[in-house]
């Protein structure tokens, strides 16, 4: 039975080099992501002033509880969307002037939310080119907390970014939040910011973040929830296919775990155990109409798979993947259609109809990691499937394209292979 070994994960690996920063000691974590999204943050911090050590099992962070290093910092983010929204926050904590900036692809996605939110609590931010997009620069002199209200319906991480701040404001924070996707996501937030000291209690919509900062600590990053979606998914669609993923079990924090629910539903076999999820094909696989508002980004993976189910597969409440690396839902459409699938979309909803089988095509990857992943599973039934931009995928996983053909050759040599 084939046991992958799966990178750790981006969102935990980027909170976590956050709270580590703004911890007061010196924090290790252990088995962080090692891709062009954590890399780009970690060198973030270090254009910020903050030490990062890095071995190949270990990052030491030298946490600086009174923000940057330096009175001046030019930052690039990259494509990282938690780096391009939770570095400008925790710059606002020190005293300087920081300016960021993004790649083309980053510099799309939306901030207003955000930045607008740390202009309430006084923040001097500054958009340079278009409102509400990179590159913005901080005039930084701390942060003295307060009440604010904020629009997380596009994305978790606005909500995420002010919850870290919190602890480093003079007075705390109360967050008003009147709209929320990946709910999720902001669950694993407030346990790591409990690892590291730090709490935050919950009236409703209404967040309460005591001052008091971060104390340091030996952090262990579990394996990434969405990217072990792929192998999920993989023996979901091989009758005697099966997949254990250690480090992921009851007690995971990420909420992307719960894809394997999608996967049971529709008829394959799953076991979460302690700390590891198990997967079996059954050579069944229903169609459905779910919702994936909180599991947004495995999404694609389902749309990958759907092409081979018994009936029509609906994937519900998922506007903000519009507004992800590229528009996933279009794009999952649009390679669906170049593969021969029936598929209609609305604003928030994409269905998939099974039909004839798919025939191989190029797959317009959009420079998303996630694209090209999901549809290396469909590949794993209509050989001849290629990718335009292969090797995005470095984003959260560079050596997945060898991975999965390991894996793949395992998977096909049946159970026990």
């Amino acid at each position: 039975m084939p046991a992958v070994d799966i990178p750790g994960s981006k969102s935990i690996t980027a909170r976590a080099l956050f709270l580590a920063a703004a911890a007061d000691g010196v924090t290790t974590l252990v088995r962080p992501l090692r891709s062009d999204d954590s890399e780009g943050f970690a060198e973030g911090l270090a254009r910020l002033g903050y030490r990062v050590g890095r071995t190949p099992d270990a990052w030491q962070v030298d946490g600086r509880p009174q923000g940057p290093a330096v009175p001046e910092a030019d930052v690039y983010c990259r494509d990282g969307a938690t780096t391009a929204r939770f570095l400008p926050a925790l710059a606002a904590t020190g005293h300087g002037t920081y300016r960021f900036d993004a790649s083309p692809q980053m510099r799309r996605r939306p901030l207003l939310p955000l930045t607008r939110a740390l202009r309430d609590l006084g923040v001097d931010l500054r958009h340079e080119e278009a409102e509400g997009h990179h590159p913005l620069t901080v005039r930084a002199a701390g942060v003295a907390g307060g009440e604010v209200t904020l629009d997380a319906g596009q994305s978790s991480q606005y909500l995420t970014a002010l919850l870290l701040l919190g602890p480093l404001t003079r007075e705390g924070l109360r967050i008003r939040v009147t709209d929320l996707v990946s709910a999720p996501y902001v669950e694993i937030t407030i346990a790591m910011m409990r690892a590291f000291g730090a709490r935050v209690d919950r009236e409703g919509d209404v967040f309460h973040v005591p001052p008091g900062g971060y104390r340091a600590t030996t952090y262990p990053i579990e394996p990434d929830a969405s990217t072990a979606s792929y192998f999920f998914a993989a023996a979901a669609v091989t009758p005697g296919g099966q997949v254990t993923v250690p480090g992921l079990g009851r007690g995971a924090l990420q909420g992307d775990l719960g894809f394997v629910d999608v996967l049971r539903r529709m008829g394959a076999d799953v076991t979460v155990g302690a700390d590891a999820t198990t997967v079996r094909g059954t050579g069944e696989l229903r169609g459905l109409t779910v919702a994936m508002r909180d599991i947004s980004d495995t999404m694609p993976t389902l749309a990958a798979i759907a092409p081979f189910a018994s009936g029509p597969v609906r994937i519900e409440d998922v506007a903000n993947t519009r507004v992800k690396e590229c528009d996933r839902l279009e794009a999952c459409a649009h390679n669906l259609r170049r593969l021969g699938v029936d598929v209609a979309t609305g604003p928030d909803w994409i269905e998939i109809r099974p039909g004839t089988p798919p025939t191989p095509a190029e797959i317009t990857s959009y420079g998303d990691h996630r694209i090209v992943m999901s549809f290396a599973v469909t590949g794993l039934r209509v050989p001849g499937i290629s990718f335009d931009d292969p090797d995005c995928v470095r984003k959260t996983f560079p050596g997945f394209h060898k991975a999965f053909a390991e894996f793949a050759t395992e998977l096909r040599s049946g159970p026990g292979g």
